[in-house]
């Protein structure tokens, strides 16, 4: 019955089966044939065709090689020829990379006519290079405008500046392909980051893992106009700007956090020379972020300060029902060429303080001059913001004083104070300026403007 069954089967299907097992000496043919011709490229010497590999990177890749210790020919698990500890110039940025495997894996027709050579893609595998600051964002360019697939890993690119290390990058990963296109991670500052970017640079995307810290930017390329948004711990920033190759605009801005919040615009130009306009609105301050201020250690940046020129103001009014000391705050700081001049208005409870004066950062031993007056139609009142009360009844007082403050050495001299029109004599002068000394300027020069120390200074003269 089964016999029957076979040959009835056999006699109807013979010919379907004839053509499967037909079939199979087809596949073993064609699969010795790729075999074959993936493998045959392996005999040729490479040697001989490396000026047409030089010429073909140069043409298309825009770097040179200068120099590499082998060159071999793989067929699996894809047709690939890798150069080994390759020296390679990048000429628009003028960055040299020590590569330790350079792979290419070039079209399989390409293999037997390398006149007419083509890549599919080419990869750099552990890389190592530095370049000035200046060359940077030519480089970065230059990688990003890359039509041709291109990958980059493990790079270690060391950012230098008149031959001193600015920062270094490690364990950098780059495509222009792939599920990880235009995605690039490694560390900086020996921390792990990602930057993911948007389709033609429309947007980048940085992070710093574990760290709280995130940016997104959206850019503009016709008008180099743009938005940022980031965030840093507690810190939340945002801000518009608009760029041309002479300045930088800042507008829309705030910054907000526990400790401090603002609204600014700045204008920083860059040519002819480099120069900052600032208008910063502050909302809230809290005073402890001042006693972190080191002045000491800004003076020792005295070369780089003496570059710059700005015009700062800064705003501030007292929220209703708060309880900050100042009700409102007019702040004018100029800086050129290492000197600022301020002027500085304020009021507390509807008493007006006055003060000015200049300060030149490029001494060894920098003096701040000041020039301030008080003047108050309710002395009582306002000692009294300073929990000071006294039994006299309200009074006019009008206070200036002139001198000039030593913030390295934590000295005051006072040149001239009247009280009321009339002038305090010198004897009184000794005994304020050991007081100021001993109670305000005993630690840092932004302590000065503690509440409580000029609470017990006030109760210590008068």
């Amino acid at each position: 019955m089964l016999n029957k069954f076979f040959k009835n089967i056999h006699n109807k299907y013979s010919r379907f089966f004839k053509f499967i097992f037909f079939l199979r000496y087809l596949f073993a043919i064609f699969f010795v044939s790729i075999t074959l011709f993936m493998t045959i490229p392996i005999i040729f010497n490479y040697e001989k065709k490396v000026d047409l590999l030089k010429n073909y990177f140069l043409k298309n890749y825009e770097f040179e090689i200068n120099g590499y210790e082998n060159i071999k020919y793989k067929a699996f698990p894809l047709p690939s020829l890798e150069l080994k500890k390759v020296q390679i110039k990048f000429l628009k940025s003028n960055t040299n990379l020590d590569v330790n495997y350079l792979t290419i894996y070039p079209k399989i027709l390409s293999i037997y006519n390398f006149s007419h050579l083509e890549a599919n893609k080419i990869i750099f595998n552990g890389n190592i290079g530095s370049l000035k600051t200046s060359n940077f964002s030519i480089f970065i360019k230059q990688l990003l405008k890359q039509k041709k697939k291109i990958s980059i890993k493990n790079l270690n690119l060391k950012i230098v500046d008149d031959s001193k290390s600015i920062v270094r990058f490690e364990n950098i990963h780059f495509s222009n392909f792939g599920y990880k296109k235009n995605f690039i991670e490694g560390k900086v500052f020996g921390k792990k980051f990602k930057t993911e970017l948007g389709d033609n640079l429309k947007s980048i995307k940085f992070e710093l893992p574990n760290s709280g810290i995130s940016t997104d930017i959206d850019l503009d390329k016709k008008t180099k106009n743009g938005a940022v948004k980031s965030k840093i711990l507690n810190a939340n920033l945002k801000f518009n700007y608009e760029y041309d190759i002479e300045k930088l605009k800042i507008y829309n801005s705030y910054f907000r956090n526990k400790n401090i919040s603002f609204n600014n615009e700045t204008l920083i130009t860059f040519a002819p020379f480099l120069d900052i306009q600032t208008n910063l609105e502050l909302e809230e301050l809290d005073n402890e972020i001042l006693k972190k201020i080191n002045l000491a250690k800004l003076m020792e940046y005295k070369n780089i300060i003496k570059k710059i020129n700005s015009k700062n103001t800064i705003i501030y009014k007292s929220k209703n029902f708060s309880n900050n000391m100042v009700d409102d705050l007019s702040l004018k700081i100029d800086l050129a060429y290492g000197r600022i001049n301020y002027k500085k208005n304020f009021s507390i409870n509807n008493s007006l303080f006055k003060c000015e004066g200049d300060l030149n950062i490029l001494e060894e031993y920098p003096l701040l001059f000041f020039d301030c007056s008080l003047v108050t139609n309710d002395k009582k009142k306002l000692l009294k913001k300073f929990s000071i009360n006294i039994k006299s009844s309200n009074s006019t007082l009008k206070l200036k004083a002139k001198g000039s403050l030593n913030i390295l050495s934590k000295k005051i001299n006072f040149y001239r104070i009247s009280l009321n029109e009339k002038k305090i004599p010198k004897e009184d002068l000794k005994y304020l300026k050991n007081s100021f000394e001993t109670i305000l300027f005993n630690k840092s020069f932004l302590e000065i403007f503690e509440t409580k120390k000029i609470k017990k200074y006030i109760l210590d003269i008068i």
